[in-house]
């Protein structure tokens, strides 16, 4: 067990398990939805959408994720308008906002003399270099997370499974979206110090994705999706320790492989089952011909 705990005995890394860990919860939440909504590629495009203002914010030497969270709710609320007002499809619209967000921040961070750095950090995020103040951030993110989630519980229900039925019920399928993607938006900004932009939408789908094998309610499954986010977090981060690997990539790495690994026992569970099921009904003796002659 030493082999485990040794590498957390350093300060940075037990504050990068923290983080981690919070990440683990904040996405494991919000992933579930995004996974039972079929969101992927919002929460893909959102953290694209995030690089033009943390390169701004490099730049001018303020905080990377205030010029974040002001870029990610700028692209959200992009999206929402063209959902709205907008005469293209909702994937196209989504998918020219993350191109040109994309572009413009790569653009505007390639003025800086050290590029590939910055530019390595905004997609890949520097889990080992978080600090007190951004675990201070990701605890009022979960906060806030599980506050939101548990407030518009029946309206993401109702919204996710039959919008005219919530419509009728009077629990407002547009304003659901308008919070989920809200939720999306918060769990991409909070999560950016510790994966990056680009990482982030693994921790949202990876864990959501593996616990949905085993669990039949929106609770139980982000419950159990945060303890594989968790796994996925200790995992990385001692690969990272003993293999010299970066640590942000080795936890969403470990996080897919999970996800993996879980379709792979589910479907080998299934197959034994089936199997147990055609052996058993096989094993039942057939009824003689006087036992079907009483039958009625």
């Amino acid at each position: 067990m030493s082999w485990i705990l040794a590498p957390f005995a350093a300060e940075f890394m037990s504050r990068a398990l923290m983080g981690g860990l919070l990440v683990a919860a904040v996405c494991a939440v919000v992933g579930t939805w995004v996974v039972t909504r079929g969101m992927a590629f919002l929460g893909e495009a959102i953290g694209h959408g995030m690089l033009p203002g943390v390169a701004i914010a490099t730049l001018a030497g303020w905080p990377a994720v205030v010029g974040g969270a002001a870029s990610a709710a700028a692209m959200s609320a992009a999206i929402g308008l063209l959902r709205r007002r907008g005469r293209l499809s909702y994937d196209t619209s989504i998918g020219l906002l993350f191109v040109g967000m994309l572009s413009l921040g790569v653009i505007i961070v390639s003025h800086s003399g050290s590029f590939a750095t910055d530019a390595t950090v905004m997609l890949f995020g520097d889990i080992l270099a978080v600090r007190t103040g951004d675990l201070l951030l990701l605890g009022g993110a979960l906060v806030a997370t599980l506050v939101v989630a548990g407030l518009f519980h029946r309206s993401f229900v109702a919204a996710a499974f039959d919008t005219r039925l919530a419509r009728t019920l009077g629990l407002r399928p547009q304003l659901a979206d308008v919070m989920l993607t809200a939720l999306v938006t918060l769990a991409v900004v909070a999560s950016y110090q510790a994966v990056g932009s680009l990482l982030v939408v693994g921790m949202l789908l990876a864990p959501a994705v593996a616990a949905g094998r085993w669990t039949r309610t929106i609770p139980s499954t982000m419950a159990l999706a945060a303890a594989f986010g968790a796994v996925a977090v200790v995992t990385g981060l001692l690969v990272s320790w003993y293999a010299a690997t970066a640590a942000g990539p080795t936890i969403a790495g470990a996080a897919i492989l999970l996800a993996a690994l879980s379709a792979l026992v589910a479907h080998t569970v299934s197959r034994i089952r089936a199997a147990r099921a055609a052996h058993g009904s096989a094993a039942l003796p057939s009824p003689s011909p006087r036992q079907k002659e009483l039958v009625p």
